[in-house]
């Protein structure tokens, strides 16, 4: 009995402090989806044919955002109306609409051109910023972690919506128009859910 008691006492002391170890283990928080969000929405970037640089996190500011890679000379270029009254639309209930110019598709031109396509062709009040990679090995972080959470884009004119946690809710391929049904439904479901 005394060396089964002894073992028991052991046991249990090992247990004990086990169950420390674990309870404080349990304690630790894990990084919230916002966090997350930080992480990957916290990117210096260039405005679209400026000089000027913003915080991606900033602009977004905690709202739900609906990012896309746009070029100019795309089939889709004409998304940019539809975009833009999206832009009007939801904008003053919370939604953030970011424009991401790249030539990963081989239809963008160059940054003045750009420009002016969306700013003066189609009168573009939602923030576009500077061309970058949206797929492959050189895809820029926010366009890297859109494709974990979804898909990579495959073509121009793809559009992610997000919570304001960083999670994409809902993924739009190429010909899905900003003024359909369904993506007016899933962004009134994003600003609802705030």
């Amino acid at each position: 009995m005394g060396l089964l008691s002894g073992r028991l006492s052991t046991f249990n002391k090992v247990n004990g402090y086990l169950a420390v170890v674990f309870g404080v283990a349990l304690m630790v928080p894990f990084p919230s989806n916002s966090a997350q969000a930080a992480d990957w929405q916290a990117h210096e970037m260039r405005r679209l044919h400026s000089s000027e640089t913003v915080n991606l996190e900033a602009l977004i500011d905690g709202r739900p955002v609906l990012m896309i890679n746009t070029a100019s000379r795309c089939g889709y270029t004409g998304q940019f109306e539809g975009l833009e009254a999206l832009h009007q639309r939801y904008g003053p209930e919370g939604l953030a609409v970011v424009g991401f110019s790249s030539n990963d598709f081989n239809q963008e031109i160059d940054e003045e051109g750009a420009a002016d396509v969306c700013f003066v062709n189609f009168g573009v009040t939602f923030d576009m910023l500077a061309p970058v990679h949206v797929r492959g090995e050189n895809a820029h972080p926010v366009f890297a972690e859109l494709a974990r959470q979804s898909e990579a884009p495959r073509w121009n004119f793809t559009k992610y919506l997000v919570s304001a946690d960083g999670d994409v809710v809902a993924h739009f391929p190429s010909n899905i128009r900003p003024e359909s049904g369904v993506m007016r439904r899933a962004i009134e479901e994003t600003l609802q859910s705030m």
